[in-house]
């Protein structure tokens, strides 16, 4: 039972703002299986006329912030994974915007992007229960700092709550 008692010189200061969202006594495994409920029962609770509106015109759509969290959650898996085999390549950063248009995610229905994000959360489940705990403390190198690979699943949890949290704020 992995808790989350990540040190700061796991992670870059940056993924504070994710880390402090959660509590220190969350179990991973368990707290991943609890925020795929709550993100799947959050976005599907959205007005459907709410879901491609933009607060400002650069910004997003909610369709596009739950698919901007599935695209981080799969880049931060890849990570998780080199990390905890041992991989020590660097690993380079990625340009969340960049992923955006591409995606197309005001083409798919709510309903898509919810069975992509809960097929993606089901891999990661997968994978964080493969991976023996001796292996989760191990360190790599991510977007040109050091990162744990417990770190990169725990960021997830903390990731969702953030992005949930700003919908509500500036979205709803």
């Amino acid at each position: 039972m992995i808790k989350k008692d990540l040190q700061p010189a796991e992670y870059n200061e940056y993924y504070g703002r994710y880390i402090d969202m959660i509590s220190d006594e969350t179990e991973l495994i368990k707290g991943l299986e609890n925020d795929k409920k709550f993100v799947i029962d959050f976005f599907s609770s959205i007005p459907k006329e709410k879901l491609e509106y933009r607060y400002q015109p650069e910004k997003w759509t909610i369709k596009e912030v739950l698919q901007h969290i599935i695209d981080t959650e799969r880049i931060f898996m890849y990570r998780f994974l080199r990390i905890a085999r041992a991989d020590k390549t660097a690993l380079k950063g990625f340009d969340q915007d960049d992923f955006i248009l591409p995606s197309e995610a005001n083409k798919k229905s709510i309903d898509e992007l919810i069975h992509e994000f809960t097929v993606t959360r089901l891999y990661t489940l997968n994978l964080v229960n493969s991976i023996p705990e001796k292996y989760l403390n191990a360190m790599g190198t991510a977007s040109s700092s050091p990162i744990s690979a417990r770190a990169c699943a725990f960021i997830l949890l903390g990731h969702s709550i953030w992005h949930i949290n700003i919908i509500k704020e500036r979205y709803l």
